[in-house]
C-alpha cells in the first residue's frame, strides 16, 4: 500500500474510531479501553507521520 493511501485510510480509521468513543456512555468498558489502546496507536502513527490532528482529534484524550 502507498504512503498516502496509508494515511488517508489511517485517517478514516481515526475519525471513525472517535465517533464509537464518543457514542460510548461508559468509559470504563473494556471495549472503550480497547478502543482507547486503537486511538492512541493511531494518533501516534499520524503525528510521526506529519498530519495536524488539531482539527481532526474530538476525543483528546
Amino acid at each position: 500500500m502507498a504512503e498516502k493511501e496509508m494515511l488517508k485510510v489511517s485517517i478514516e480509521e481515526f475519525s471513525r474510531l472517535q465517533g464509537y468513543m464518543l457514542l460510548s456512555a461508559d468509559k470504563d468498558s473494556e471495549i472503550y479501553q480497547a478502543m482507547k489502546v486503537r486511538y492512541i496507536e493511531l494518533k501516534v502513527f499520524l503525528t510521526v507521520s506529519g498530519v495536524n490532528l488539531t482539527e481532526l482529534d474530538r476525543v483528546k484524550e
